[in-house]
C-alpha cells in the first residue's frame, strides 16, 4: 500500500473528504521539518508510541570500525541517530496470524 492508497482508504473507511484525509496523512507521516507529527517528535528524541501498534524512537549507533569493500582499507564510521520502529503486541500477533 502507497500513500495514496492509504488516503484512498482512509476515506472509505471514514467518509472523510479526500482532500481532509490526505491532509491528516501528511500531517501524521510527512518528513518535510516542522508538518509531520510522528518525523518530529522522533528527530526531537522523542518517543511515539501508539497502543497495540507500535513505537517510533529515535536510536544511537556507536563509532566502529568499518572496511573499505574495495581496497580492504579500514576506516571509521562515525555515531549517528536513525529512527526505529518496533511493532506492539497486537501488530505481531495480527502479522504471525495465518
Amino acid at each position: 500500500m502507497n500513500k495514496t492508497e492509504l488516503i484512498d482508504a482512509l476515506v472509505k473507511k471514514t467518509g472523510m473528504t479526500k482532500k481532509d484525509a490526505s491532509t491528516a496523512v501528511n500531517a501524521i507521516f510527512s518528513t518535510v521539518p516542522r508538518e509531520g507529527i510522528i518525523a518530529t517528535e522522533v528527530a526531537k528524541g522523542e518517543r511515539v508510541q501508539l497502543t497495540g501498534f507500535g513505537t517510533f524512537e529515535r536510536r544511537n549507533r556507536k563509532k566502529r570500525m568499518a572496511r573499505n569493500p574495495q581496497t580492504g582499507a579500514e576506516i571509521m564510521v562515525p555515531a549517528t541517530k536513525y529512527p526505529a520502529f518496533s511493532a506492539g503486541k497486537s501488530l505481531k500477533d495480527r502479522v504471525g496470524k495465518k
